[in-house]
């Protein structure tokens, strides 16, 4: 079978097998080609003697994830335990991106000899919670690095059985704004109504910091952090065009729990040295970002000014300096007022959005192609479900979709 895009309400609903084997390889690529700048002195601040050795990454699948788990295992050598829950494919139907993403990274690494184990499942019960545990013992592995990159719409609290749904609105009253369609410039004005107090909490129950938490405590408990380990969340601020419907509505509400679980985490995790941090990133084309309204037309305008003004940069760019110039360095980590660490520093330069909110009013569906940046959008886009890769041959017959 031809596979070609089946796109929905910017859903893309189906993966290339192919093409997601290559952007992971792409990926790796890069990826060891900034080590190998690092290793040379050549990154400034980069350590080479601080690295990760033990990697756990929950949320291994896709984007930042994905990033993640790549620049541990061959950026830095790391042996690393992946966890998401992504559909299988079989020989007749085909698997979700991140399933294949998996795939390729645990075939990449056993080529290279780098330990990788790999859980499909439920990140938030306590039953793959243990699976992982039990894995980390029988081999001996203490975690020195844990990225929490979860990112779903529900989540089922494994203490009472309820299942919790998150939503995307705005609190005290209803949000307009525009957004662009990026296949056709189409420019549309869209509507939420305000949240309800159970709506908020049920947003902050799946996407704050509880589950989070529940990990660190019981692999501390278990006796898997090594000392001084580091735990990370990633987070996404984003400018005040979308701070209504974002940082201040319902998921900012859960960003603040995820930010107050960090101090809560960095206390507990102090008799062994430990820390965690919020690591706040620069606005991306994920599978999650893809559908929030404003944030499309957001990103064709910021992408457009920040590879004229050559500071663009996608994961794998953003977790590579996350690494080499945040987490591994000669000095302490950076932080904010409120101890996070910004790599969004670049997409915030005031230069930056002054540019972008003088662009934003301008676009229309007669410019925007030329006006602002739809074609790399499109291809991000595209690109998270292996699609619109180079070297990839999309007319080839896929025999199977097991398999990669």
């Amino acid at each position: 079978m031809i596979i070609k895009p089946m796109i929905r309400s910017n859903i893309c609903l189906n993966a290339h097998p192919a093409g997601c084997r290559k952007a992971v390889e792409d990926q790796i690529i890069y990826t060891k080609r900034r080590s190998a700048e690092r290793v040379n002195g050549k990154i400034a601040g980069a350590s080479n003697e601080k690295a990760p050795k033990n990697v756990l990454v929950l949320g291994c699948s896709n984007g930042y994830g994905l990033a993640s788990r790549i620049v541990s295992a061959f950026g830095y050598g790391a042996a690393t335990i992946g966890v998401s829950y992504e559909k299988p494919g079989t020989e007749t139907k085909y698997g979700t991106a991140g399933w294949y993403n998996n795939l390729a990274f645990d075939s990449n690494a056993k080529k290279e000899n780098l330990y990788s184990v790999t859980f499909n499942g439920d990140a938030f019960s306590d039953e793959l919670k243990k699976q992982v545990i039990d894995a980390a013992t029988k081999e001996g592995i203490k975690f020195d690095l844990v990225v929490y990159s979860l990112a779903s719409p529900v989540r089922t609290d494994p203490e009472t059985g309820v299942m919790y749904k998150s939503v995307l609105k705005p609190f005290g009253k209803p949000f307009e704004g525009t957004t662009i369609d990026p296949f056709t410039g189409e420019l549309k004005q869209i509507a939420a109504e305000p949240a309800t107090e159970d709506e908020a909490a049920q947003t902050v129950k799946v996407m704050g910091g509880e589950d989070w938490q529940r990990w660190i405590d019981q692999l501390s408990s278990s006796g898997v952090l090594a000392e001084n380990c580091v735990t990370v969340a990633y987070s996404y601020i984003g400018p005040e065009a979308t701070q209504a419907l974002y940082r201040n509505g319902t998921i900012g509400k859960a960003k603040e729990d995820l930010e107050e679980t960090a101090h809560i985490l960095t206390k507990k995790m102090a008799s062994f040295g430990g820390k965690a941090f919020v690591s706040v990133n620069k606005g991306l084309v994920t599978k999650s970002s893809a559908v929030i309204p404003v944030i499309p037309l957001y990103l064709t305008c910021l992408f457009k000014v920040m590879k004229t003004k050559g500071t663009h940069e996608g994961c794998i760019e953003q977790i590579n300096r996350l690494f080499d110039s945040r987490l591994y360095t000669t000095n302490d980590i950076p932080v904010d007022e409120e101890n996070r660490i910004r790599i969004d520093d670049w997409e915030m330069d005031s230069e930056v959005q002054k540019e972008v909110y003088a662009l934003m009013p301008q676009v229309n569906a007669d410019n925007a192609a030329s006006l602002v940046d739809l074609e790399g959008y499109r291809h991000d886009f595209l690109a998270t479900s292996g699609f619109d890769i180079e070297g990839v041959d999309y007319n080839a017959d896929i025999l199977r979709f097991d398999t990669i």
